[in-house]
């Protein structure tokens, strides 16, 4: 008698945290820890407050930023505009042609 196993059905979807997906955590991970040392290093250089207004600007900014280039997808794509030709190929096949 064969057993049978249970198959999970979400192996090809991508990971997904509150509403960003796949690289995109990671994207907003390391803007949170930028911007966690930027707004420290202007906290300890130049004020205290002006710290904090700059590193909740840059984590607003930077979220905006990551949703934005999420709409496009996951694996957004340039698109070229124009027309391209190819490369003819054919004289090197005429080289090892036998001469006659």
């Amino acid at each position: 008698m064969a057993r049978s196993f249970p198959v999970y059905k979400g192996l090809q979807k991508p990971m997904v945290y509150k509403g960003f997906k796949g690289k995109f955590i990671y994207w907003g991970v390391g803007l949170l820890l930028g911007a966690l040392v930027i707004g420290a290093l202007t906290m300890a250089l130049i004020n205290m407050y002006l710290g904090a207004v700059v590193m909740a600007g840059i984590i607003i900014a930077g979220f905006f930023y990551i949703g934005a280039r999420q709409k496009k997808g996951l694996h957004d794509k340039t698109f070229s505009k124009g027309v391209f030709y190819p490369v003819n190929q054919l004289s090197k096949i005429n080289r090892y042609a036998k001469a006659k």
